[in-house]
C-alpha cells in the first residue's frame, strides 16, 4: 500500500490541513472553450515518515499547456462584529485556509507527514487544438522511488469563449504598492510595479482601474492622510488653477499595454457622506503644499471653484486621450440617507461638467437614484432587491466586508462555490458592472499604517480575511495570485459562456438551464450550497454550446 494518497479535486475545493477532502464520484467534469483557462487541484497526503521531497510529473498531450503552483495555507480570521450563517468552512472564525498560489519546482514537492497539501493546475489549450477529449496523467514519486498515480481528462470544445462585457473593478491601491516595495511614488520602479499588478488584474477579468487623479479619499482616517498618489499636477495663482496631465497620459498608456479597458476617476469627495474635499496637493507660491483636505467644506466656494476649473480641463484631456466613453466618475463612497443634503450639494456642483459621463457610487438607499443624485447606482448584494424591483436601465452591484451573511462574497473562510455563484446571479439579473474595494489594500483600518499581507490577511483585525486584497505582493514586484482570484476569473468566464449559449438558444432558455431542477428561484440570498451545482451547470452549458456550434 502506498504511503502517499492522491486526490484530484475541482478548483472549487478548499482543502484544510487536517481534514480529508471528500471523495468525488468518477465523472468527466473538466471541459473548456477556446481561450479559457481551466483549473483543478491535486490534493495529496504523505501519511507517515519524515519530511521529504517528492517529485511531481504530469503527462499530457502537446495540445495542452499545464502550469503548476503550490497552494499555501494562510491564516484567516473574522471578528464577532460580523453576522455569520452556516455556509462557511468548519473553522470559520479563524485558522489556516488555502489561498496563496506560489510557483513550485515539481522536483521539490513538499511531503509533510499527516498534512493535506495541494497543487493548483491551470490547463490551457494551444492554438488550433482540435476538439475532443484529452487524457492527463499525474504521478508523484517519493524518495524511495515509490510512484503513486492518478488521471483525468479534459474535453476541448470547438467554440471561442467571448470577452466579458461587464465592467469589473476591484479598487487598485497605488499607494500600497509604493509602501510595500519601498519605492518613490511614480518613480520608474513604481510605474513598473503598477503595470505588473494592472496586467495581472486584466488577465483575470478585472477590466477597470481606479485612477488616482488625486489621492483616493477611501478608507482614510478622519483628519488623517494616505500616501500622496496624485496623477494631476496642480499650480495655483490666486483663484486660478493650471493643470498638468503628463502622469495621467502615462497612466493611460500603461493601462493600454496592460489590457485595461475602463477608467474610474478617484472620488471627488470624501467617503461616507461627501462632507469634505479629498487631499489635493499643488504648487503655490513656489511650494508644494496641500490645497484641500479634511479642513475643506466639500460644497464651499473654494473647492467648488477648483472643481469648476479642474473638471473641464480633465474631461477635455479624457476626450483627447480617446477614453471619455470608457470613463466614469464617483461622488462619495457609501453615503447614507443622512448624508443626502451634502451628497446632493456635491452632485449639483459637478453634474454640469459631467453630462457626458456616468456617475456611479456604491450605496444602499434607492432614494439617491430616485432624486437624480447618481446615474448608475451600485447597491450592495444584500440590499439590491429594491433596485431590481425598479427594473433600472443600468444597474451594478458590489460587496465588501459587511456582506457576511447569506450572500456571496470572497472571504478566505467561505467555500469556493459561494464565490463562484456570483456569476450566475450577475447573469440572471443582467447586472452591468461589479465593484469590490480591495484588489491590493495592504493597510490596517483607515490606512493608519501598512500591514504585511502575508502575516495579516484581515487588515490587522479590521475586515474578514480576504476582503482587503485578492493578490499578494511577490518579491520581484509582480503579484502572486490567490485561489480566490482564480475562482473569481472562473465566475466571469461562466457569464461569458452563458452569453455565448444565449446566442444559440435565447436568454430565457439559458435561465431555465441555470435554474432547472432548483427547488426555488436563484437569488442573492438563496442559491445552492454545493460545489456540484456549479460544476455540473458549467459542464452542461459547455455541452449545449458544443451541440449548437456543430449544427450552426
Amino acid at each position: 500500500m502506498s504511503n502517499l494518497e492522491l486526490r484530484l479535486l475541482s478548483s472549487l475545493a478548499k482543502v484544510l490541513p487536517h481534514q480529508c477532502p471528500p471523495a468525488r464520484p468518477e465523472k468527466e467534469w473538466l471541459s473548456t472553450l477556446n481561450g479559457e483557462k481551466v483549473s483543478l487541484q491535486l490534493a495529496y497526503l504523505h501519511k507517515k515518515g519524515g519530511r521529504e521531497w517528492g517529485r511531481l510529473k504530469i503527462d499530457a498531450p502537446p495540445e495542452l499547456t499545464i502550469n503548476i503552483r503550490r497552494v499555501r495555507y494562510m491564516h484567516g480570521s473574522i471578528s464577532d462584529d460580523y453576522k455569520l450563517d452556516d455556509n462557511y468552512l468548519e473553522n470559520e472564525k479563524g485558522g489556516l485556509f488555502p489561498d496563496l498560489l506560489e510557483p513550485i519546482d515539481p522536483n521539490r514537492l513538499p511531503l509533510i507527514p499527516g498534512v493535506w497539501q495541494c497543487c493548483w493546475l491551470d490547463i490551457e489549450t494551444r492554438p488550433n487544438t482540435k476538439p475532443g477529449s484529452y487524457a492527463i496523467s499525474i504521478s508523484v514519486e517519493n524518495k524511495n522511488g515509490e510512484v503513486t498515480c492518478t488521471n483525468t481528462s479534459i474535453r476541448v470544445i470547438a467554440a471561442d469563449l467571448p470577452l466579458s462585457d461587464i465592467i469589473h473593478t476591484r479598487w487598485f491601491h497605488t499607494d500600497c504598492l509604493a509602501q510595500y516595495y519601498n519605492v518613490d511614488v511614480f518613480s520608474d520602479r513604481h510605474w513598473e510595479i503598477i503595470e505588473n499588478f494592472a496586467a495581472c488584474a486584466a488577465q483575470h477579468g478585472i477590466n477597470t482601474l481606479l485612477t488616482p487623479i488625486h489621492t483616493p479619499p477611501i478608507d482614510t482616517e478622519v483628519g488623517g492622510e494616505r500616501l500622496t498618489v496624485q496623477l494631476i499636477d496642480v499650480t495655483v495663482e490666486g483663484d486660478k488653477y493650471a493643470f498638468g496631465f503628463e502622469n495621467l497620459e502615462r497612466w493611460v498608456e500603461m493601462c493600454h499595454r496592460a489590457g485595461i479597458e475602463y477608467y474610474e476617476m478617484a472620488h471627488l469627495f470624501t467617503q461616507w457622506g461627501a462632507a469634505h474635499a479629498p487631499k489635493i496637493m499643488g504648487t503655490k507660491d513656489g511650494q508644494y503644499v496641500k490645497l484641500f483636505g479634511w479642513e475643506t467644506n466639500s460644497i464651499g466656494p473654494e473647492y467648488a471653484n477648483y472643481l469648476r476649473q479642474m473638471l473641464p480641463a480633465l474631461c477635455d484631456k479624457l476626450r483627447e486621450l480617446g477614453i471619455a466613453d470608457k470613463t466614469f466618475f464617483h461622488i462619495s463612497d457609501e453615503p447614507q440617507l443622512k448624508h443626502m443634503e451634502h451628497y446632493s450639494g456635491a452632485y449639483e456642483i459637478v453634474a454640469p461638467f459631467l453630462k457626458d459621463f456616468k456617475i456611479a457610487d456604491a450605496l444602499t438607499n434607492y432614494e439617491f437614484y430616485e432624486k437624480g443624485a447618481v446615474s448608475v447606482p451600485i447597491p450592495a448584494v444584500d440590499h439590491i432587491e429594491p433596485f431590481l424591483d425598479k427594473n433600472l436601465p443600468e444597474l451594478w452591484c458590489y460587496y465588501c466586508c459587511v456582506q457576511s451573511y447569506e450572500v456571496p462574497n470572497l472571504f478566505l473562510m467561505m467555500p469556493s462555490y459561494r464565490h463562484r455563484i456570483l456569476g450566475a446571479l450577475l447573469y440572471k439579473y443582467d447586472i452591468k458592472g461589479f465593484l469590490q474595494w480591495g484588489y491590493n489594500f495592504y493597510n490596517c483600518m483607515h490606512s493608519v499604517y501598512p500591514v504585511d499581507p502575508y502575516i495579516s490577511t484581515d487588515a490587522d483585525g479590521t475586515f474578514p480575511s480576504g476582503d482587503a486584497f485578492i493578490v499578494y505582493p511577490g518579491q520581484d514586484g509582480k503579484p502572486l495570485a490567490s485561489l480566490r482570484l482564480m475562482v473569481m476569473k472562473e465566475l466571469f468566464n461562466d457569464i461569458c459562456a452563458f452569453k455565448l449559449l444565449e446566442k444559440y438558444i435565447g436568454r430565457e432558455a439559458v435561465l431555465n438551464v441555470i435554474e432547472g431542477g432548483l427547488q426555488e428561484p436563484l437569488t442573492f440570498k438563496r442559491y445552492p450550497h454545493s460545489e456540484e451545482y456549479m460544476l455540473s451547470l458549467r459542464y452542461r452549458v459547455n455541452e449545449m454550446i458544443e451541440k449548437h456550434s456543430k449544427s450552426s
